[in-house]
């Protein structure tokens, strides 16, 4: 059998696939999972092999997994990582995080440390309230709707409240109402603005519920009519930040003065800002996907947070205080919840919770934007002295050897013999695995 070299040069298998049928197939949803994979091997060419890696299970069941989205074959696991050392306002936690990039857990830990002799962390967040937009179209008067739904405030709370009785028992509901008119290619727009007290949920089904609710009363107040009616994922008036000091004799004057200049250049060029934010996301994902929420929205929400004065800007901030050491801040949008959802649902999820000893939904935003600074620390440090690429290929020493062909007894000695040659790569593994092989 012929190879074919991939992007990361190692020599795969050649293996011809003939696509079986079409896309097209009526019924696939009344299906159990078992027998949908078998059509999508037949049509795929899959092997029994890969087959049964989509297959199988482990805390998540078939069936639940069956439960919690459409058309399931399988499920897909990631690795599950703790880390340590988080001291966040005087109380300690150990953080789970899921993500596949290596050097992630490593890094937030060790920044997580080197915070510690400051106090670790100080945090602070908003009440949860999210916003549910309502779009209103075809008034006569865009102006004159405004203030009719305005002045309809009152009525339109009350009958947002009577849809979620549980959530108002708990202290929570809509709160506040705001309408504005916006210039759009169609015309101008009255866009409500229902402001939801979710306590802690997320609250994506209680707003959407309360927005379509209200709709027909907006409508009769306006004299147009409305069309999306949906939660606004820009949860600007749910921030959570984080504050935390590195001393300068535990870090160096090097590395702070680094870490400044590194946040000066993010917050000047785009280019760079990207991949700064992106950092900050590496760590607050690998939180928001262990406790099962919903990490598309938290992304969403932070890079419009990240651009709300009509420029990309950096979520975080630094300075050299007095003293010299090195301040960090942060203030993003963090919209979690405890309740609902997979969190309520997935077995390693509902873990994750138990493992962080989190109360209430406001707690869990502020550590996660506490990791989110920590991991924006350590990146920086790295990149501004030694370089990124020392502590991180180091780690990513072990994928590379599995790559080449290592099994559990000799990765480790494969990934140091790889890190010691400063040659991690796939060819250069397959070699060591051979010759260690040969040995034997």
């Amino acid at each position: 059998m012929s190879a074919e070299a991939g992007q990361d040069g190692f020599k795969y298998p050649a293996r011809k696939v003939e696509r079986m049928g079409s896309s097209d197939i009526s019924g696939f949803y009344k299906l159990p999972p078992k027998q949908r994979l078998a059509l999508v091997k037949k049509f795929a060419g899959l092997t029994d092999e890969e087959c049964e890696a989509i297959a199988k299970t482990g805390a998540l069941a078939m069936d639940a997994a069956d439960r919690m989205i459409e058309n399931v074959v399988g499920t897909h696991e990631l690795p599950f990582g703790i880390a340590t050392n988080f001291m966040i306002n005087g109380k300690d936690y150990l953080i789970p995080m899921v993500l596949e990039e290596p050097s992630v857990v490593a890094a937030a830990s060790n920044a997580a440390k080197l915070a510690r002799p400051s106090g670790g962390f100080k945090t602070a967040s908003d009440e949860p309230v999210m916003i549910g937009q309502i779009q209103v179209v075809g008034t006569k008067d865009a102006a004159a709707a405004a203030k009719a739904i305005a002045n309809g405030k009152k009525q339109i709370i009350e009958l947002a409240n009577q849809q979620d009785p549980t959530l108002v028992k708990f202290g929570g509901g809509a709160r506040g109402l705001e309408a504005r008119v916006i210039d759009t290619q169609k015309g101008k727009m009255v866009i409500v603005h229902l402001l939801v007290d979710v306590r802690d949920a997320m609250g994506a089904n209680a707003v959407n519920t309360m927005a379509e609710a209200v709709s027909p009363l907006l409508e009769e107040l306006s004299g147009g009519r409305v069309r999306l009616r949906i939660i606004s994922n820009f949860a600007v008036k749910r921030l959570a930040r984080a504050k935390a000091v590195w001393k300068k004799q535990d870090i160096g004057e090097d590395a702070v003065n680094g870490v400044v200049e590194a946040y000066a250049f993010a917050d000047a060029d785009l280019y760079r800002c990207a991949t700064h934010n992106k950092g900050i996301m590496n760590g607050i994902d690998a939180v928001v996907i262990a406790t099962g929420n919903d990490f598309r929205a938290v992304e969403a929400g932070a890079h419009a947070y990240a651009a709300r004065d009509g420029r990309y800007q950096s979520l975080t901030k630094y300075h050299e205080d007095q003293d010299g050491n090195l301040v960090g801040e942060i203030e993003l949008p963090v919209a979690v919840g405890l309740v609902g959802g997979a969190t309520r649902t997935h077995p390693t999820a509902k873990a994750a919770v138990r493992i962080l000893g989190v109360k209430t939904a406001k707690e869990l935003s502020e550590i996660i934007a506490a990791v989110g600074l920590a991991q924006n620390f350590a990146a920086l440090r790295a990149l501004s002295t030694v370089g990124i690429q020392e502590g991180h290929m180091k780690l990513h020493a072990k994928n590379i050897a599995i790559m080449g062909g290592a099994t559990a007894d000799i990765v480790d000695q494969v990934a140091a013999q790889l890190v010691k040659e400063k040659k991690i790569r796939v060819e250069r593994a397959k070699e060591i695995v051979d010759a260690l092989r040969k040995n034997k």
